[in-house]
């Protein structure tokens, strides 16, 4: 059973490794901005996914929910902070280092978890509220200049697919790993992976 837990912790980790290999841009749409409800939605439900950092992430922010046993109310700080920064994007308030910060969020929530440390739940809601801030203000790049429909439906398929994975990730972390800390452990080292490669590539600009 432990061997079975400690493989599909491994699993899950690998996904979000390989996904930092393989989403090279956070953008749904080619680098367009959404212009149909349709355009927003599919932005919206696909900018979390197809972006490693804020992927790896929402999977950081549901297995602390479910391991630390967390209030199911801790996601939705995350993403009411998250919709705050959207918001700042959409205004034109400018916030250097946010891209910075959003790498330096992941790292820490992955080192967190990965150390098994304990710390008060208000500080795991404090730091998943500043990340979020920082993270929706990220997601607003791919929205920003585009008419209320496109906009709307963006803000909406962007709460959703976030809540659906995790309250999924947090319930399924709960149920799995209640006995063994393996796995978390070895997820938050994939997420630090994930967390280093992206404030490396901050840091250094690609040639």
């Amino acid at each position: 059973m432990l061997l079975s837990r400690v493989r599909c912790a491994a699993l899950v980790g690998a996904g979000v490794v390989a996904s930092a290999g393989t989403a090279s841009a956070h953008h749904l749409m080619g680098g367009k901005t959404p212009s149909t409800f349709v355009d927003g939605i599919l932005s919206g439900v696909g900018h979390p996914i197809i972006g490693p950092d804020h992927l790896a992430f929402v999977v950081a922010l549901g297995i602390a929910v479910g391991v630390c046993r967390l209030s199911l109310l801790t996601p939705f700080l995350f993403l009411l902070a998250m919709a705050c920064g959207v918001a700042a994007h959409v205004a034109a308030i400018n916030i250097p280092l946010a891209e910075l910060i959003v790498a330096v969020s992941v790292l820490a929530a992955g080192v967190l978890i990965a150390l098994d440390w304990s710390i008060p739940s208000g500080a795991w809601a404090a730091l998943f509220s500043f990340a979020g801030f920082f993270h929706g203000y990220a997601y607003g790049e791919s929205i920003y200049g585009a008419e209320p429909t496109p906009l709307a439906a963006y803000l909406v398929g962007l709460v959703a697919v976030q809540t659906v994975l995790l309250v999924g990730i947090a319930l399924a972390s709960r149920a799995i790993w209640t006995a063994s800390r393996i796995g978390p452990r070895l997820a938050g080292a994939a997420i630090c992976g994930v967390g280093f490669t992206v404030l490396v590539g901050q840091i250094i600009p690609a040639p």
